[in-house]
């Protein structure tokens, strides 16, 4: 962003762009009227992107454009100049990611500004404001405060002059729920131990329906594991009609079964984020008993942790996972 006179060229200023909402609510565009997400507050700021003729654009708006484009069937353009935009065709502004971390930004808790390239290490240690736990949350308080209360508080705080019986009320609880987060590992440590375990690296493809009004699914070309074929395929908000129009998306999946067989393969399967790709996935075990008669799976939940990260998915060209597959033998 250049100056020339007091003025601001290539778009508004950049405490104006600052301003702009945190979810990715259209940026203010030169005159003030919203325009498409260009550069936003709260952005990936590692990488803002910029189109070939200049126009920039903050990494997770960037990604949002691509995926909406994925889901439209169109080709992702600059929201100012409608030039084609892609990972290959954009590259980072090194002179503005340094600007924009020595621009103030205001501190969610004492609402006092900062360079932006101080912020977080100022939420995280020297801010007076910031939420903090008693130290005696390993038994049980819930205490949740600012931290210059923190003293006070803890000070005061009843739970170390609780029982022995109080505490293991509430040592118990602590332990279920810890149970609850290991059951899955310990699961999976079991799986482990099978006889017949088969992965492979799959990749999904986009497709298009044949309704009238088309809609966006992927399947993955044949593969072979456990000795049997397999196809994955897969759907954008449990194909809702225009899924592009929802800020919250989401990917299910369902296994078939190809290949025909004698009896019953009862199997266990999760996916996981390929060797690659930094989308975040987080484990869950699905379970299923395929026949000739009943040989697909229904439409099961891809665990991903929030619609960004689906996002990053839709905007690559193709989806690559990770299958794991364990046989259950009587």
């Amino acid at each position: 962003m250049l100056s020339q006179g007091g003025a601001w060229l290539l778009g508004p200023k950049p405490a104006t762009l600052l301003q702009a909402h945190a979810a990715h609510v259209p940026c203010p565009g030169p005159s003030g009227p919203p325009r498409q997400p260009r550069l936003c507050a709260t952005g990936p700021w590692e990488g803002p992107l910029q189109c070939t003729n200049g126009h920039l654009m903050c990494a997770g708006c960037f990604i949002h454009l691509l995926a909406d484009a994925r889901l439209k069937e169109e080709q992702a353009t600059c929201p100012n100049c409608r030039c084609e935009i892609s990972k290959s065709l954009c590259c980072r502004n090194l002179a503005v990611e340094k600007a924009v971390s020595e621009l103030p930004s205001e501190c969610g808790f004492c609402l006092c500004q900062f360079p932006r390239s101080l912020l977080e290490r100022h939420q995280k240690e020297e801010c007076q404001d910031r939420v903090t736990q008693c130290k005696y949350k390993r038994i049980g308080c819930p205490w949740h405060g600012p931290f210059h209360e923190l003293t006070v508080h803890e000070a005061a705080c009843a739970h170390p002059t609780k029982t022995g019986n109080e505490l293991m009320e509430i040592l118990d609880e602590m332990d279920q729920s810890h149970r609850k987060e290991m059951q899955l590992y310990n699961s999976i440590f079991s799986l482990l131990s099978f006889e017949k375990i088969g992965y492979t690296e799959v990749q999904f493809r986009p497709y298009r329906t044949d309704d009238f009004i088309t809609r966006l699914y992927y399947e993955t070309p044949r593969f072979t594991v456990l000795n049997q074929t397999w196809v994955l395929k897969a759907r954008v908000n449990d194909s809702e009609r225009n899924p592009n129009l929802s800020c919250k998306r989401t990917l299910s999946f369902q296994l078939l079964l190809k290949s025909k067989v004698t009896a019953p393969l009862e199997c266990s399967f999760l996916l996981l984020k390929g060797p690659y790709d930094d989308v975040k996935i987080s484990p869950v075990i699905y379970h299923f008993v395929f026949t000739n008669e009943s040989n697909e799976t229904d439409y099961v939940p891809l665990p991903i942790v929030d619609s960004v990260e689906c996002n990053k998915l839709l905007a690559a060209k193709n989806i690559n996972l990770r299958l794991f597959l364990f046989q259950i033998q009587k």
